[in-house]
């Protein structure tokens, strides 16, 4: 897990990655960058050794530069993916197989938190804290039972009557069993109790990017 906080892939997607699916160009240049000691002919061949010569396993590696552990609020430096959500298919699809995804750009944003990806905000459901056309910069939430931090912003997926819903709201508690409370920044969009059973996907929202002025 900590190994794919640093090269900027969920665990599920490098765990699912196979021949049908490899991983991309951009992951396997991340992961030489980061561990500079791996053999890049054995990384994308499987020939020679791991490590570069010279380079032995032996000698005790500083885990705490490497690894970024769990307290930690920022990273440095990475690279954001942003997507397309139309070009994706939805949420559930750009969080699920966004390895094999092309994004339409990177962000590199310095001191970030973790972040798994960033789309464009559609709508005015956020205005003014966010307004249509906005970036926004997310980490999935891949347990909703206990993953929610209540009142903070989200990107949320849910289906209703077979059709996938996205949008970005607060989530809050709700005085229905079963249910979570979809609230808009917007006084003109009522919330909306919806079943955590319905939700097909959420992402916590880290950043957002704003552009003021045209070119």
């Amino acid at each position: 897990e900590k190994f794919c906080i640093q090269i900027g892939m969920t665990y599920g997607n490098f765990k699912g990655a196979n021949k049908k699916t490899p991983l991309n160009s951009d992951t396997l240049a991340n992961i030489v960058s980061i561990f500079t000691d791996i053999n890049p002919t054995w990384l994308l061949t499987g020939e020679g050794e791991m490590l570069k010569p010279g380079t032995t396993q032996h000698s005790t590696p500083n885990i705490e530069k490497t690894f970024c552990l769990r307290t930690d609020n920022t990273i440095e430096a990475q690279r954001v993916p942003l997507y397309d959500m139309v070009a994706t298919a939805g949420m559930v699809s750009l969080l699920s197989d966004s390895s094999n995804l092309t994004p339409i750009d990177y962000l590199s944003i310095p001191n970030l938190p973790k972040c798994d990806g960033a789309v464009h905000v559609v709508g005015d459901s956020m205005y003014p804290i966010l307004k249509s056309g906005d970036i926004i910069l997310y980490k999935e939430v891949s347990d909703m039972e206990y993953g929610i931090f209540w009142g903070e912003m989200y990107l949320v997926s849910f289906a209703i009557d077979g059709d996938e819903f996205v949008t970005v709201k607060y989530i809050q508690k709700s005085d229905v069993d079963g249910c979570i409370r979809l609230v808009s920044h917007n006084a003109h969009h009522q919330p909306k109790d919806i079943p955590i059973s319905r939700v097909l996907a959420m992402a916590v929202i880290k950043a957002s990017i704003r552009y003021n002025s045209m070119k």
